[in-house]
C-alpha cells in the first residue's frame, strides 16, 4: 500500500491518537506475522477513526463487508453499546478463522456475527426491513458499487457509509487493472449519487464517508 503521507508522519498521528486495545495490538502483531496479505490491515489510525465513526453517530447495527483477520470488526465492536451488533460478511474461511478466534476472547465478541460466502448473496437473503446505522465498505474492489447500491437501501437515513481504500494506493489517478477501474467507478458513482453528501478523506488508503439524506 502506498503511503501519501511519510512514515515519520504516519507514525506521530499513531502516536496522537487513541491507543487501541492490548488484543488488537495482539490480533495486529499476528496478521503482520502469519498472513501473506496482511497489508490489509486496518491498522490502528484507521480503527481509532472508525471508533469515533462508530460512537459519535450513536450506531448500534454495523454492516461489515469485508472481515479480514477482524481488526476493524473488533475495534468498532469495542465501541458499541452493550447491545449492539456487527453483521461481518467475508469468503475467506482461513482469516475468518483467525478472526473468530480474537472475537471469542474479547469480551466484546459477541457483538459480532460472521457470515461465510458471498457478500451479495447475504444481503439478499437478509429479512424485509432489517436496517443498519452504519456500512464499512472494504471487500474485493471490483464489487464496491455492487456492496455500496445493495447495503444503501438498507442504511437508515442519517446513517454513515465508511468505504476503504479509495484511493487505491494512487491508481484511481491512472488506473490500469481492472481494480484500479473499478475504483475509480466507485468513487464517481458516489460524487454524483443524490441519495448522500459525501467527503474523501486521505488517512491511510483514503477513506469516503457518505451520510444517507
Amino acid at each position: 500500500m502506498k503511503r501519501f503521507v511519510s512514515e515519520a508522519i504516519e507514525s506521530y498521528c499513531r502516536q496522537h491518537s487513541a491507543a487501541p486495545s492490548a488484543l488488537l495490538r495482539e490480533l495486529e502483531a499476528y496478521t503482520i506475522a502469519h498472513c501473506a496479505q496482511s497489508q490489509m490491515l486496518t491498522g490502528s489510525l484507521e480503527g481509532a477513526l472508525l471508533r469515533l465513526l462508530v460512537q459519535m453517530t450513536g450506531a448500534r447495527r454495523i454492516l461489515e463487508l469485508g472481515l479480514f483477520t477482524g481488526y476493524s470488526a473488533l475495534t468498532m465492536a469495542e465501541a458499541l453499546p452493550e447491545d449492539g451488533t456487527i453483521l461481518s460478511c467475508d469468503i475467506n474461511p482461513e482469516t475468518t478463522a483467525i478472526a473468530q478466534s480474537f472475537f471469542d476472547r474479547s469480551a466484546h465478541g459477541g457483538k459480532i456475527e460472521v457470515r461465510l460466502g458471498p457478500a451479495l448473496d447475504t444481503l439478499a437473503a437478509l429479512p424485509a426491513g432489517q436496517e443498519f446505522d452504519l456500512v464499512f465498505i472494504d471487500a474485493d474492489k471490483e464489487n464496491y458499487a455492487s456492496y455500496y447500491d445493495a447495503a444503501l437501501p438498507r442504511l437508515r437515513r442519517g446513517g454513515l457509509v465508511v468505504a476503504d481504500n479509495v484511493l487505491w494506493s494512487g491508481a484511481v489517478l491512472k488506473p490500469q487493472q481492472r481494480s484500479d477501474h473499478a475504483m475509480v467507478a466507485f468513487n464517481d458513482h458516489v460524487q454524483h449519487d443524490p441519495r448522500v453528501e459525501n467527503v474523501m478523506l486521505t488517512v491511510r488508503d483514503g477513506m469516503t464517508l457518505a451520510r444517507k439524506r
